[in-house]
């Protein structure tokens, strides 16, 4: 079963007479329980890769389909249903709110999605005891280190047991020892529950674990490996 179909998938930004190019008729399919990497300098069209199968962007020509939802086509409620339940995105700067615990970092998608609340506790104290952070439950983001941030978001990322999970350069604000231990939760994810995992990244940290990889430049694949 594939998560992720696209054809000719194409993303142009307006700006001047013929627009920026962010992807250009790109072709790609991701099988269910797939760990792929997407590589590629800055520019090429990583990010914008995968804002677009995050449903956080819309195509300008081509056809997208995520988790069985034509994005493409999708409407306004639709997409937001599709990005509440069908996937989880972890970022590299974190975006956690500052004025808001571990705890009510990971519950807040849940809460919003309207899940009843003492649900979404549980299911989030036990996120949170998987990922090593339980004892950190009550501190602020100011009082993790990057590595403990990376897991808070991993944790909100997971809360509403998304079958796809998005990672835009989750190591990028790490130093190497949390790299490797985000890289390691992520594979984990993919292995142990069967998630979908696309990581976008300059790193090689993550090359181990892939069971595929592609490599854009310019807005296309330049590479299938």
């Amino acid at each position: 079963m594939l998560d992720v179909v696209a054809e000719k998938l194409t993303r142009i930004y307006p700006m001047g007479r013929d627009g920026v190019v962010g992807l250009r008729e790109i072709d790609l399919e991701i099988p269910r329980g797939e760990m792929m990497i997407i590589k590629g300098e800055s520019g090429s069209g990583k990010t914008t890769l995968l804002s677009l199968i995050a449903g956080l962007d819309l195509p300008t020509g081509g056809s997208l389909t995520v988790a069985g939802v034509k994005l493409d086509k999708a409407s306004a409620g639709e997409l937001t249903e599709f990005r509440r339940k069908s996937v989880g995105i972890v970022f590299q700067s974190f975006n956690l709110l500052p004025t808001l615990t571990v705890l009510e970092n990971v519950c807040l998608p849940a809460l919003l999605a309207g899940d009843g609340r003492k649900e979404v506790l549980a299911r989030a104290r036990e996120l949170l005891s998987r990922l090593g952070m339980d004892r950190r439950a009550s501190h602020f983001p100011t009082q993790l280190s990057g590595g403990e941030m990376q897991r808070c978001a991993i944790g909100r990322a997971l809360i509403n047991n998304p079958s796809l999970i998005l990672a835009d350069e989750p190591t990028g604000n790490l130093d190497s020892k949390n790299g490797k231990a985000v890289v390691e939760l992520l594979t984990g994810l993919n292995r142990d529950l069967l998630r979908t995992v696309i990581i976008a990244t300059h790193s090689s940290s993550a090359d181990p674990y892939a069971t595929s990889c592609i490599i854009l430049k310019d807005g296309s694949i330049a590479e299938r490996c």
